[in-house]
């Protein structure tokens, strides 16, 4: 009798265990799906302004923006040189704290959807500049896209849809410095591998409204490994630039191709150079282009 009892006892816990094991298997298919519909609206939704925030401890505002340094800096998703499957945000980090620059655009920015880590909003704290963060396209490993960082507060942030494909989508990320009266725009993107969309990426850019008056930087990861009527385009509106060769950024052991450049107009580019340190040849397969800006006089912006 008692013997009898036990099994019942071991078939009734089998049987509530099984029912556990069910339950907790439709709860976690739920909430995956739950999961993978969120990511499924995020990238319809994509591009859009993933992330804009200010230091817990930020550099003093500068008493005058007429003089200042800007880099661009392709950072290849942190998997460094080798694209290594474990991303290592620390080794750009590094590199971007060398660069010593009051505006930093950046490419290629992953922002992973697992863990509470925010590989882009810690660095920012950590070298206390002001973030804002456009998410370009949504895949499985998180949200891709441009961002900036600043030591000077961000006024404005907008994000702008480049013409492209299905499969190929790019976006820009503008920004803008300074008070109502006069302001610098910062403009980061990443431009198509394909010249003739590329082409029209930059038909796009120049006619846009970020674009159009005051101070302007557009800078980033042109993909500009030939010349074309996209660069034509951009050389020919960007005037002010020093018109000496482009330096070499890509890839970044052995830098051939000028991929990453440095536009402005209302400014003055007094020096343009890669950032060549051994740090910089293994945390991405670009090297940042840093360059010296310096405004035209009057064109200062009050700092915000």
């Amino acid at each position: 009798m008692a013997s009898r009892e036990k099994l019942g006892d071991r078939i009734r816990s089998s049987s509530r265990r099984a029912v556990e094991r069910a339950r907790g298997g439709r709860l976690r298919r739920r909430a995956a799906e739950a999961e993978r519909r969120r990511r499924e609206v995020l990238g319809e939704s994509a591009p859009y302004v993933g992330l804009v925030r200010a230091p817990s401890s930020p550099h003093p505002p500068p008493s005058s923006l007429r003089r200042f340094r800007v880099a661009t800096y392709n950072v290849h998703r942190w998997t460094g040189l080798a694209a290594r499957p474990v991303p290592d945000p620390a080794r750009a980090g590094f590199v971007l704290s060398e660069l010593d620059a009051d505006v930093i655009a950046l490419q290629e920015v992953l922002r992973p959807f697992d863990g509470d880590d925010d590989p882009i909003a810690r660095l920012a704290e950590h070298l206390r500049l002001h973030v804002a963060f456009v998410a370009t396209r949504v895949h499985r490993r998180g949200e891709l896209g441009n961002a900036v960082l600043s030591r000077w507060p961000i006024r404005t942030v907008s994000t702008l849809a480049l013409p492209g494909s299905r499969l190929e989508r790019r976006s820009a990320l503008a920004v803008a410095f300074g008070g109502a009266a006069a302001s610098i725009s910062v403009v980061s993107t990443h431009l198509s591998l394909v010249d003739r969309i590329r082409q029209r990426q930059v038909e796009y850019l120049l006619g846009h409204p970020n674009l159009s008056s005051g101070a302007v930087i557009l800078l980033g990861d042109m993909n500009a490994w030939r010349r074309c009527k996209g660069t034509r385009a951009l050389e020919s509106r960007f005037s002010e630039h020093h018109n000496l060769a482009w330096p070499a950024s890509f890839p970044a052991a052995a830098p051939v191709l000028a991929l990453d450049r440095i536009y402005a107009e209302g400014a003055r580019v007094l020096e343009l150079s890669a950032h060549q340190t051994a740090a910089a040849r293994r945390a991405s397969d670009h090297l940042p282009i840093v360059a010296t800006l310096e405004l035209r006089r009057g064109a200062e912006p009050r700092p915000s």
